[in-house]
């Protein structure tokens, strides 16, 4: 339903010339959704397949295992969105040895991704409601460090800001002026808690994402923020208790469609496609999630059953297995620390699942030669 232009303009004046600003109407949307027989199926095979993706999580015998390289495949997907070079592959490495191969800002940014997500989910177990206090502490994390680290990290921008374009008169989209963000975030807070009308939480979220990334409300770093608030929302709503749905890799196979659906929604008020559009993506997404972790899971069982033929060594081997099923790419040192073997022990254990061809010993080092657990790797860098 093409409902029209869903904010107002408002003129100003910014880096030497005159624009106008568009300033988003407060959420849901007037008149209301118009929820055809299509989008009430597409909103209960989404939540289906959530359901299904949420169970698992629960089934796995170890769930921090996929969720910490999953969170990481997601926070390289995110940040290469923004324009980042950084691989997975560059960012364990960068947390095994602080020596990435990809520029070092590149991988602070996904690094801080990371360290946003997990922090967000922390505060939220707590008993923090998903809140702007919380979205503000969350974006802290997110640019504290490399390049956003002097665009006011925490803090609603006091500056004017554009989308596209090399200046705000030929820009995609200029959002709302400084002076009204902290309005408009308030509306948007208030919708994020079902006020002033509940909407299920998988419409909220797609309407949800269009606003903060129509309202802009940092300086940066708003489009990785506005992709996590998503999974902040189904995690506060208890649809996932694992943090185990991005849809970056979607956003980033469907680039072109999805800003000219963002697009669409604030000048057009098409909001019927563009949540057509998101609930598509969340079945693709978990879907594929679900597919990993199954994968994921046979391959474990794969090799712990190698190891286990063996013989002699086996058992520092599989102690050794467990920690590269939580940090795929590694060394001797980190492996003796996490695991409490010696170094020598972790050394023998990493040539035994080298000549099982389950590591693959890479690149002397600082500290030595690091192994990557080659196999899961290439699992999780499908799409990347």
């Amino acid at each position: 339903m093409k409902r029209g232009l869903t904010g107002h303009y408002l003129p100003i004046s910014t880096v030497g010339e005159t624009c106008r600003a568009f300033v988003p109407n407060p959420l849901p949307p007037q008149p209301p959704l118009q929820l055809d027989d299509r989008l009430h199926t597409l909103a209960q095979n989404a939540a289906l397949t959530l359901g299904r993706l949420d169970a698992l999580s629960a089934l796995l015998p170890d769930p921090q295992v996929f969720l910490y390289s999953y969170v990481r495949k997601e926070a390289v997907l995110s940040s290469q969105i923004e324009g980042t070079q950084s691989s997975l592959s560059d960012l364990l490495l960068y947390e095994a040895e602080g020596n990435p191969g990809a520029p070092l800002d590149d991988v602070r940014e996904v690094s801080n991704y990371v360290a946003a997500l997990e922090l967000g989910i922390a505060r939220m177990q707590e008993g923090l409601p998903l809140s702007l206090r919380l979205i503000r502490e969350i974006h802290a994390v997110l640019l504290h460090d490399g390049r956003g680290a002097s665009k006011s990290p925490g803090e609603f921008r006091r500056n004017q800001n554009w989308i596209g374009g090399t200046r705000p008169g030929n820009a995609r989209h200029v959002p709302p002026p400084p002076d009204k963000v902290l309005e408009c975030m308030g509306a948007l807070e208030n919708f994020l808690h079902g006020q002033p009308v509940a909407l299920p939480v998988l419409i909220r979220a797609a309407l949800a994402h269009v606003q903060f990334e129509t309202i802009h409300p940092f300086l940066d770093g708003n489009g990785r923020l506005g992709r996590l608030l998503i999974v902040f929302l189904l995690h506060a709503e208890g649809v996932l208790r694992q943090p185990l749905l991005y849809l970056s890799l979607y956003f980033k196979q469907h680039r072109s469609r999805y800003y000219d659906l963002l697009q669409a929604v604030r000048l057009e008020g098409d909001w019927e496609e563009w949540i057509e559009f998101f609930l598509e993506g969340i079945i693709e997404v978990a879907t594929g999630a679900v597919d990993t972790a199954q994968q994921l899971m046979a391959l474990f069982q794969q090799h712990q059953q190698q190891i286990r033929g063996i013989g002699r060594g086996a058992a520092s081997a599989l102690r050794l297995f467990e920690h590269l099923q939580r940090q795929p790419v590694s060394t001797a040192p980190r492996a003796a620390a996490a695991t409490g073997m010696t170094f020598n022990t972790a050394k023998s254990a990493f040539r035994a699942l080298t000549a099982l061809g389950i590591v693959t010993a890479a690149d002397e080092l600082k500290y030595g030669k690091y192994y990557t657990y080659t196999e899961y790797l290439a699992l999780l860098n499908r799409d990347v």
